[in-house]
């Protein structure tokens, strides 16, 4: 399993997972909307380590930037990405009874 260190967090990648699978799982924002290398929504600054592709992406890429969706992460890397919030409380809509 490879280590994939964030801005805010470190966590294993699975083996099988792909990095915005594994981002997801984690609790990172990251927008995305094709999956497959197309349109480059996910695009990440790749801060250090090595990424490699086995089809190069359709989306332009500039340097040291990564999509998530279909690298393949070859050892340890750091990458610009920060957690989403935790656990947002829900409101209990009960205790708020309107008298109209």
């Amino acid at each position: 399993m490879t280590i994939i260190t964030t801005t805010d967090r470190s966590f294993q990648l699975l083996k099988g997972e792909t990095l915005l699978d594994g981002l997801e799982r984690t609790g990172h924002e990251v927008e995305y909307q094709c999956r497959s290398g197309y349109c480059g929504v996910c695009r990440l600054t790749l801060l250090a380590g090595e990424v490699s592709y086995d089809d190069p992406p359709l989306a332009y890429l500039g340097q040291s930037e990564i999509l998530p969706c279909c690298c393949k992460v070859n050892g340890p890397i750091r990458i610009e990405c920060r957690a989403g919030r935790q656990g947002e409380l829900p409101v209990d809509t009960d205790q708020y009874s309107l008298d109209l």
